[in-house]
């Protein structure tokens, strides 16, 4: 792992990099987030991909002590693999950890602001790199998949009766405490629906959540791993999400 042996070396943020078939871009994240002056270690978490991604980040820690490679099993799901990186964060006393793609449709260069937003207010537990605020956009999508994604996110704000307007985000930088302090091993969504569970869960354990504007791009290559049904699958536990906690709310409504 990046600088396991002295804690006063290790960088602010841990940025988790989930892979599966990224061996044509994942080069080019690790290198433009090592470039920046932001004093931050990587972690490249690999399910196994078949096409020597695993391979690729091995050789890149080799010459890159900020570099370091969790091996996996096999394809588990994007929240599994999350998950793993935050225990490899926490447990090296990481003050964050930050989930970015490995696809390079996050800008890297609004890590630094990220972290630092998240540093600077110890009421947030997460910041998110947002879509759908004022100042965000999304570049090179189909009308029909930015419609989808706007309907998503949307549903998923008035059905869980949350503030947040881009719940399914996927760049993140979390207060590594806050991540502690919640009980991870109760997480079972495996899907994009993970972004949107791990939202909830900040929330309801009153931790607050920033949203700061980034502009989303297309991946630069390989193929997308959204699918109908992880779409579906998105929406269902949104569902029973929302249900729940309308009836939780109703109960603890005081009797007339």
């Amino acid at each position: 792992m990046p600088r396991s042996a002295n804690p006063p070396t290790r960088g602010r943020a841990l940025v988790v990099i989930p892979t599966y078939n990224e061996i044509e871009s994942l080069e080019g994240v690790v290198r433009e987030v090592l470039a920046l002056d932001a004093d931050l270690d990587l972690l490249v978490v690999d399910d196994a991909s078949p096409d020597g991604t695993g391979r690729l980040a091995d050789r890149l820690a080799a010459a890159e002590p900020r570099v370091a490679v969790l091996h996996r099993q096999g394809k588990e799901g994007l929240g599994r693999a999350y998950l793993s990186g935050f225990a490899q964060a926490i447990g090296l006393g990481y003050p964050a950890v930050v989930e970015m793609d490995a696809d390079g449709s996050h800008p890297t260069s609004a890590l630094p602001g990220m972290v630092a937003a998240l540093e600077a207010d110890p009421a947030l537990g997460a910041v998110i790199g947002s879509r759908y605020v004022p100042g965000g956009s999304v570049a090179d999508w189909s009308g029909f998949r930015r419609l989808l994604s706007r309907a998503g996110n949307a549903y998923a704000r008035r059905m869980l009766a949350i503030p947040v307007r881009d719940s399914t985000a996927g760049f993140r930088a979390y207060r590594a405490s806050a991540l502690a302090a919640m009980h991870l091993e109760d997480v079972n969504s495996r899907g994009y629906c993970f972004q949107i569970d791990m939202t909830i869960r900040m929330l309801d354990a009153g931790y607050g959540i920033r949203e700061v504007p980034i502009e989303f791009r297309e991946r630069r290559a390989g193929a997308s791993k959204m699918s109908r049904a992880i779409v579906a699958e998105a929406m269902a536990r949104v569902t029973v999400w929302g249900m729940r906690r309308r009836m939780a709310r109703a109960l603890r409504r005081p009797a007339l």
